[in-house]
C-alpha cells in the first residue's frame, strides 16, 4: 500500500514542467483526480486580498461535488484583476473538457509570486501532457508534490488508516508551505483525500477540528498569504456505514485526521524557510483551549525568541514578553519555563521569576535541531501546542531575491 494522497481508493494524482515561471525548470503543474465525484469541504486563507483561484473555489466548492485539483506553482495569480478570474476559470475549463465534466467539478490552487500575470497559454498547452501523468501510485504523488513546492525544501505527505466498523478507511495528504505562514490559515496548500462516506457537514466539522489544532496553530513568519487553502475529498470508495451525525465512528475518523493534519504541520515548520529547528511552544494552566493557543502563537511568532533558539539562548525573559503582549490576562506570578529536547530539559523560570540553571547545559539542549518550550501559565485545564520554527540568516537570504 502507498503511504500517499493516492492511499485512499479512487484517487490519481501527477505533475509535470509546462513553463509557468521562466528561471525554473521544476515541475510546476499538478492534478489530483478522484475516479468517483466527492463530497469535499475547505478551509481557505483569512486574508482580505484572495487569489483568483481561492475565489473560484470557493463558488465551486458551494455549487457541486468535487471530482478534480489542479494546481500551479511559480505563479499565485493573485492581484491579477479580472484576467487572473478569467485564467482561474480557464484552468478548471481545461481540466473538465479532459475528463468530461462539469468545471464546477473542479478545485484550482496556485502558489508563487503575487501580482504577476499567470501564463495561462503554457498551462492550455500542456494539460493533454498533465492527464496523462496521473497515477494511483507514488511516483503519481510524488510528481504532484514536486509541483505544488516553491521554497520547500522537503516533500511533506503521508497516509493513515482506519477500523470504522470492521471496515477499513483510509486518508492521505499532501501540503507545501514554508514561508509567509502564520495561522487563520497558515499559509500553505494542503490536499486531503479519503475513501469514507461522509456526509458535507460531518467532513466540514472534521476538517475545521483538524485545522484549528494543526495548521491554524503553525507560524513561521507572520504573514498570512492571499492563497492559503486546505481541501479534503471524500468519495466514499470504503463502503462504511456513512458518518452523518456524531458518534465513535466520526470520532475515529476525526482524530485520524487530526493526527495526520497534526504530523505535516510539524513538519512544515521543521521545514521553514531558512529554519535550523523546530520549536514547539505548548502552554499549559490557561482558562481555555483556545487562550492557551493564543499565548502559545505570541511566543511561538516573537522574532526574539526564534532568534534566541537559532542561538541557542536560553533567553526565557524573550518567552515572559511574548506571553504578556499576547492581549489576554494571565498571572506572571504564577509561570514557568523549561526548555527541552533530546539532550535533557532545564527549568529556566519559575513564579515568574528566575531559577537557578547551567548555562552550558542550556545550550547544549537548545542546540539540538527540535525543541520544546514548556509553559505553565496557572492551574486551570486549558492546554495547547503551537508549531514554530527558529529564524536565521537564511530566511532574509531567500525572501530578498524570491521573485528572481
Amino acid at each position: 500500500m502507498t503511504n500517499s494522497i493516492c492511499t485512499p481508493a479512487g484517487f490519481l494524482a501527477g505533475g509535470i514542467f509546462c513553463g509557468i515561471k521562466a528561471s525554473s525548470h521544476k515541475r510546476d503543474l499538478a492534478l489530483i483526480l478522484s475516479e468517483k465525484p466527492c463530497t469535499a469541504a475547505a478551509v481557505f486563507t483569512t486574508n482580505r486580498v484572495k487569489a483568483a483561484s481561492v475565489l473560484i473555489s470557493q463558488q465551486h466548492l458551494e455549487q457541486s461535488t468535487i471530482r478534480a485539483v489542479i494546481i500551479n506553482s511559480g505563479n499565485a495569480n493573485a492581484c491579477t484583476g479580472e484576467a487572473g478570474m478569467i485564467a482561474a476559470r480557464t484552468m478548471a475549463e481545461l481540466v473538465a473538457d479532459e475528463f468530461a465534466f462539469p468545471a464546477s467539478n473542479v478545485i484550482v490552487a496556485s502558489t508563487g509570486v503575487i501580482g504577476v500575470p499567470l501564463p495561462i497559454a503554457a498551462i492550455e498547452s500542456e494539460i493533454g501532457a498533465l492527464a496523462d501523468s496521473i497515477r494511483s501510485d507514488e511516483s503519481g504523488e510524488e510528481a504532484a508534490l514536486e509541483a505544488i513546492m516553491t521554497t520547500d525544501t522537503r516533500r511533506k505527505s503521508g497516509s493513515i488508516e482506519l477500523n470504522l466498523n470492521g471496515k477499513p478507511v483510509r486518508i492521505g495528504a499532501m501540503v507545501k508551505g514554508s514561508g509567509m505562514i502564520h495561522p487563520n490559515m497558515a499559509t500553505l496548500l494542503g490536499f486531503i483525500t479519503t475513501d469514507a462516506v461522509i456526509s458535507r457537514t460531518m467532513l466540514d466539522t472534521a476538517l475545521r477540528q483538524a485545522v484549528k489544532r494543526s495548521f491554524n496553530r503553525l507560524t513561521i513568519d507572520g504573514d498570512t498569504s492571499t492563497n492559503d487553502m486546505v481541501l479534503i475529498m471524500a468519495n466514499g470508495m470504503a463502503g462504511n456505514i456513512p458518518l452523518d451525525s456524531k458518534g465513535q465512528d466520526f470520532d475515529s475518523f476525526a482524530s485520524g485526521l487530526e493526527t495526520l493534519c497534526i504530523r505535516l504541520a510539524r513538519e512544515m515548520a521543521r521545514d521553514g524557510e531558512g529554519a535550523t529547528k523546530l520549536i514547539c511552544v505548548s502552554v499549559s494552566g490557561a482558562e481555555s483551549e483556545d487562550d492557551a493557543s493564543v499565548l502559545a502563537k505570541s511566543v511561538a511568532g516573537s522574532a526574539l525568541v526564534k532568534t534566541a533558539m537559532f542561538g541557542s539562548d536560553a533567553n526565557w525573559g524573550r518567552v515572559l514578553c511574548a506571553l504578556g503582549y499576547a492581549g489576554l490576562s494571565f498571572d506572571p506570578a504564577a509561570t514557568a519555563v523549561s526548555f527541552k529536547s533530546r539532550a535533557g530539559s532545564v527549568p529556566v523560570c519559575k513564579n515568574g521569576e528566575s531559577v537557578a540553571f547551567s548555562e552550558e547545559s542550556a545550550k547544549r539542549i537548545l542546540s539540538e535541531d527540535e525543541i520544546d518550550i514548556e509553559i505553565t501559565v496557572g492551574t486551570h485545564s486549558g492546554r495547547a501546542t503551537v508549531y514554530g520554527c527558529d529564524l536565521s540568516y537564511d530566511y532574509v537570504k531567500i525572501n530578498g531575491d524570491y521573485r528572481s
